[in-house]
């Protein structure tokens, strides 16, 4: 016996630390870390002049910049988050804001800015260049409603513009808000009881969410209360000024008169005698001439005053691609567009020929603007534009391609603010110089251009183009050219080359063709009966009207399918 109890006491002490030790690891495993996590590196900050920005509960990949205890957002930012009407002259160091009245200006590291002539100091640096632009927060407020809260330490700021509703909950006791799912891993913030956290996600013990100043993490639902909707209070400090229009409240008809000389302007008879019923003319009078904001003209008063005696309208066409009529060589446009003191010039020179001709209007068909940068600079353009048709009561309309993501750099969201009429030119579907052949303009092409547009742009505002021609295509082997017709001439080309018509239900037009050698004729044809497709389309939609390129192309019947629409 005596033996036995020394090997007992043995064993119970081996249980007994054995447990001890388990206890530990069960300890070690279950219980709560307080490690403090890396903030600077949570938020991706490496310098204490950055500052994290935090959007609709999410932690955005730019970065703001702190100085002098102020609050910059940079330029992107500002574009993609806050306010797209602010605009950076980089040629002329200028930071511009465009109202439907005024453009307010700012030079690069003042604190003055400049509006309607007077000079107002706003007490800090507005803006400044340290490898990109950026611009105060609270410059930025002057003209937008948005909210900013500044943290420091690490240095985060929350901002917010859509005050969405939110889902929240309260905590119920005070917790630790983690990086991520767990009770090891490191500590963001400790919240106290009755807390308001917004609620991201939730999982099956844990919940992700972020707190009131901008910590995203994980907390245990079990220390949640029941949650509840929360509405932001929205900002309304900036009364958004309201952009007046010269939009008819009746469909137009509009035909684009191509005129390359002073001569030109003698066939306004031929042209418009044919043109029943419609209401306005575009005479494509004006060409950008030079890099400094000049104009070619070939502008006529006493056209206008006979326009006028007919019941028409005239509407100005300024182009950017007929420049080498005059200098030999293209303008650089883009360059014209991106500096303030050249924008200027040419607005100057447009309302002057504007007010010298009489013209009720201005038609812009810039159709060389071939990148995100230049379009930047074009809409800025238009805006600035705007202010003075709205001052002096002329109706501003753009020309525009049919949209695609590969030319949204026109920004039709914004023409549908700042112009009377945003004009889709639904034609050139198969154009000159495109490697197949095909229809100009087909109804489904129609159909899609005012659908796309409809998405930017309000319905009344846009006039879908049609037109009055179409193109005969050659193909031999793998060369594919063509060459426009107007619509009065197709008979000549069927009688050339032998062709028959027949209607195509794909493009819903009639379609010809021929053989002749190795080389294959096509035409898709644009006549009364596709041109009265394309309008009974149209008038599926509350359009602001119709446009056609060009006169003089046309049988005269063909204004009594406009006149019947428009009529509507």
């Amino acid at each position: 016996m005596k033996k036995v109890i020394p090997a007992l006491v043995a064993i119970v002490l081996i249980i007994i630390i054995g447990a001890i030790a388990f206890g530990g690891e069960l300890r070690e495993k279950y219980s709560y870390s307080n490690e403090g996590a890396d903030l600077y590196e949570h938020f991706n900050l490496k310098d204490i002049s950055q500052i994290a920005i935090i959007e609709n509960n999410a932690l955005l990949e730019e970065q703001a910049y702190l100085l002098d205890g102020r609050c910059y957002f940079s330029y992107e930012t500002v574009l993609n988050h806050i306010n797209d009407r602010f605009y950076i002259d980089k040629e002329e160091e200028l930071l511009l804001f465009t109202t439907p009245t005024q453009i307010i200006s700012a030079a690069m590291d003042g604190s003055t800015y400049k509006t309607d002539g007077e000079e107002k100091d706003a007490g800090y640096k507005i803006w400044f260049q340290k490898g990109t632009y950026y611009i105060a927060a609270d410059f930025l407020k002057q003209y937008t409603n948005y909210s900013y809260n500044l943290y420091l330490d690490p240095n985060r700021v929350l901002i917010d513009k859509d005050f969405r509703e939110q889902e929240v909950a309260d905590a119920k006791k005070a917790t630790a808000v983690r990086v991520k799912g767990g009770v090891k891993s490191p500590v963001l913030k400790n919240i106290s009881e009755g807390d308001t956290l917004v609620i991201l996600e939730r999982m099956e013990t844990w919940c992700k969410v972020m707190t009131g100043d901008g910590f995203i993490g994980y907390v245990e639902n079990k220390v949640l209360n029941d949650a509840y909707t929360q509405n932001p209070d929205p900002v309304t400090d900036y009364e958004e000024p309201e952009y007046t229009s010269l939009t008819e409240d009746k469909k137009i008809s509009i035909g684009w008169h191509a005129i390359y000389s002073v001569a030109g302007n003698d066939t306004l008879n031929e042209v418009a005698g044919n043109a029943a019923g419609m209401d306005v003319i575009a005479p494509t009078w004006y060409s950008v001439s030079d890099c400094y904001g000049s104009l070619r003209s070939f502008a006529s008063p006493s056209y206008v005053e006979k326009a006028h005696a007919k019941g028409l309208k005239v509407w100005g066409v300024v182009d950017d691609f007929n420049q080498e009529d005059t200098v030999g060589e293209d303008v650089d446009v883009p360059l014209l567009l991106s500096r303030t003191t050249s924008r200027t010039m040419l607005i100057d020179n447009i309302m002057s020929e504007a007010k010298a001709a009489g013209l009720d209007g201005v038609n812009i068909d810039f159709e060389r603007i071939n990148t995100a940068e230049a379009g930047a600079d074009f809409v800025q353009f238009l805006r600035e534009l705007s202010i003075r048709c709205r001052r002096e009561g002329l109706v501003l309309s753009v020309d525009n391609y049919v949209p695609y993501d590969f030319n949204s750099r026109y920004d039709l969201e914004e023409q549908g603010v700042v112009a009377d009429y945003v004009i889709i030119m639904a034609y050139d579907e198969h154009w000159a110089g495109c490697e197949e052949a095909g229809s100009v303009s087909s109804a489904e092409y129609v159909r899609y251009s005012i659908d796309k547009t409809m998405q930017y742009v309000p319905e009344n505002k846009i006039i879908t183009a049609l037109p009055f021609y179409t193109r005969l295509w050659k193909t031999t082997g793998a060369k594919v050219s063509s060459e426009a017709y107007a619509m009065t001439g197709v008979d000549t080309v069927l009688n050339t080359y032998g062709m028959t018509a027949a209607w195509d239900e794909a493009t819903s037009q009639n379609y010809a063709e021929a053989t002749q050698g190795d080389t294959l004729y096509q035409i898709w044809i644009e006549d009364l009966q596709s041109i009265n497709v394309k309008i009974n389309i149209m008038k599926n939609y509350k359009l602001g009207g119709v446009a056609a390129w060009r006169l003089g192309y046309e049988p005269a019947s063909v204004w009594e399918l406009f006149e019947a629409y428009t009529a509507q």
